[in-house]
């Protein structure tokens, strides 16, 4: 049933995306009016290389309900959007209608059947199927754009609005979701969200995005701002001069000129959109399997000779993690970016008094050790001793805000059960106390926002059992997102941030680099702890020796610690360590000898000795200083 396999996984193919954009009209006269977002009529244009691509890169393709269907649903179903991929939405209806007599519950036939219809211009009953899609499961993003696209149809923009909110919320780094955020929040006159989301995409890699500045152009121009109107106009074609938009655009920018230029303040002008401009061809054809495995070897290498390449720290007493890329893990420094000055932390570096607070966890052959004191305690930086301790304590008790990343490509489909289960043991067992906080991000080819923080374990195994295999691997971009999310706290108070990730270690899918994932981990103190779930062999190969060197390194330069089960069996037991480690927490400050606010890197080295022996330490290994005027260069 491979044929089968391909359709299920995919009910985002039958979004329902409006045509391009035929121009925009920048006039003194102009007006919305001329906007018809009812021409949505692109969602069949799919050829079938086009069909696999945009399986690849979905968020979450695959409802848990679609495995129940019965055979004979499926093929149904199989036909139906067989008929979809040939332009023939009424063919298609009847065999969708059959498949859902079968078996109610299949999600990817709603989708579908809500395609067919909004695309005869039948928008309540696509409207209705798209609700129930929805209604079915939750989590799934595309289902909840292809319902605002319904909701679009009929001229509900508010409506349209939440939903694809909603589904931008399910998979926050998906740009195509944000683009159409964009689009809704235009419709619906929030041009302050536009211009928002706009920044929001800008602030990535948006390579196909760059539309988004062609919204943000109209949001400013429904504000009467010419002068920020031109300027989304002229960032838009830098970044998209060949777009079929960009002449259009050049000629508003002349339009602006003149009215500029007038003696008089020009009028207030609008924009008139006459379709919607989602273009489904940004995406570049893919290059030969066999090639792209080569290349992406190459790339994973690299991206871990980049992270081991940060400058050494001399001085540092503190060994590395035994491995095949121990030596240079032993000698890495801490890869951080330098704070931004706009989100200071005040458990990082209080420059006011030039303190550094340190938090981190002991242990003795695996077991936490709880009963610590000062006198057990060294602590170096930039190599010398601090010129004094300020604080210490016990920090078991300190409220734990946890992020839990799990690994749902097609690389782990065989053993993802297992690994839900053990997932939701371990969260269970580790939120113990009444202010302990977790969330929980599933990643693929994107990001899906599975759980927001929450206290309730039992809701956050709910969002897991919803999960489905499939796709590729965005490791890095999971794990730099949910460092971002957890550095945007707003405590008053000191937590404990710590990050779990359980995956194989593999990344083919992200934009953020390994790096780039590490620095947003030390800029916002959050410790990361790698559980890795590759099947180990007697012979391992160079990608596995890459991957469990990124999951080594992500692990060591964050302060936390990379656990490698010996196989699927031992999951259980490695993440009962990893419980251990994360209820041995300690807290430290201190003032800095030598100390100089310049910006620079500072290393930190954290020893603990117990009973005449030393312990294992897991801690962050440094910090960027403040500058002179006491924020971070």
């Amino acid at each position: 049933m491979a044929g089968y396999a391909l359709l299920a996984a995919c009910p985002a193919l039958f979004p329902a995306l409006p045509a391009h954009a035929q121009g925009m009209n920048l006039t003194p006269n102009a007006s919305m009016n001329g906007f018809d977002p009812t021409r949505l009529d692109m969602v069949l244009e799919i050829s079938e290389d086009r069909w696999q691509r945009n399986l690849e890169s979905l968020t979450a393709g695959m409802s848990k309900l679609d495995r129940n269907a019965p055979e004979r649903a499926r093929r149904e179903y199989e036909k139906g959007a067989r008929f979809l991929i040939q332009k023939n939405p009424s063919g298609a209806i009847e065999d969708l209608k059959k498949a859902l007599s079968i078996y109610p519950s299949f999600v990817s036939a709603h989708n579908a059947l809500g395609s067919a219809y909004l695309k005869l211009g039948q928008n309540e009953q696509a409207q209705t199927e798209f609700s129930l899609a929805v209604a079915l499961d939750d989590h799934l993003p595309y289902s909840y754009l292809n319902l605002g696209w319904a909701q679009l149809a009929q001229k509900d923009f508010s409506s349209a609005q939440v939903s694809i909110q909603k589904a931008s919320k399910l998979a926050p780094l998906d740009l195509h979701l944000l683009t159409a955020l964009t689009y809704a929040e235009l419709l619906n006159n929030d041009y302050g969200g536009v211009i928002g989301t706009a920044q929001q995409v800008h602030s990535r890699k948006h390579e196909g995005a760059a539309v988004v500045h062609y919204f943000a152009a109209a949001a400013w121009q429904g504000q009467n701002n010419l002068q920020e109107t031109q300027n989304e106009l002229r960032i838009f074609l830098d970044e998209a001069p060949t777009s079929p938009f960009a002449d259009a655009a050049r000629q508003m920018m002349a339009q602006i000129r003149d009215l500029q230029s007038q003696p008089a303040p020009p009028p207030k002008v609008e924009i008139a959109y006459t379709a919607a401009p989602l273009d489904p061809n940004a995406t570049t054809a893919g290059i030969p399997q066999a090639a792209q495995r080569v290349l992406q070897l190459f790339e994973q290498r690299k991206q871990l000779e980049e992270a081991e390449a940060e400058p050494s720290c001399e001085s540092c007493p503190e060994p590395g993690n035994s491995g095949p890329f121990a030596t240079a893990a032993s000698n890495m420094r801490s890869a951080g970016a330098r704070p931004s000055s706009a989100n200071p932390s005040p458990y990082l570096l209080r420059s006011t008094v030039n303190e550094v607070a340190v938090f981190f966890a002991a242990t003795d052959h695996g077991k936490s050790v709880s009963d610590l004191t000062r006198q057990d305690i060294v602590i170096r930086d930039a190599g010398k001793p601090p010129a004094a301790i300020t604080h210490f304590r016990d920090e078991s008790q300190l409220p734990l805000r946890l992020g839990l990343v799990i690994d749902t490509s097609a690389s782990i489909t065989k053993r993802f059960g297992f690994e839900q289960k053990a997932a939701a043991a371990f969260l269970k067992g580790s939120l113990t106390q009444k202010n302990d906080q977790a969330f929980v991000v599933g990643f693929s080819n994107a990001v899906l926002l599975v759980r927001d923080f929450t206290a309730d374990s039992a809701r956050i195994a709910q969002g897991l059992d919803q999960l489905e295999p499939g796709g590729g691997t965005a490791l890095w971009d999971a794990v730099k997102f949910a460092s971002d999310k957890l550095g945007e706290l707003g405590e008053e108070r000191p937590v404990a941030k710590m990050l779990v990730v359980i995956s194989d270690g593999e990344d083919n899918s992200s934009s953020a680099t390994l790096k780039q994932a590490i620095e947003s981990a030390v800029r916002n103190q959050v410790a990361v702890y790698t559980v890795s779930t590759r099947e180990f062999s007697g012979e391992e190969e160079p990608r596995a020796l890459i991957a469990d060197g990124a999951m080594k390194a992500l692990a060591a330069q964050t302060g936390g610690a990379a656990f490698f089960p010996d196989s699927l069996g031992s999951l259980d037991h490695r993440l009962s360590e990893l419980q251990q480690v994360i209820r041995s927490r300690y807290l430290i400050s201190y003032r800095p000898a030598e100390f100089e606010a310049n910006g620079a890197y500072r290393s930190i080295a954290v020893i603990a000795r117990k009973s005449g022996h030393r312990l294992r330490v897991y801690a962050r290994r440094g910090y960027y200083a403040p500058n002179s005027t006491g924020e971070a260069r």
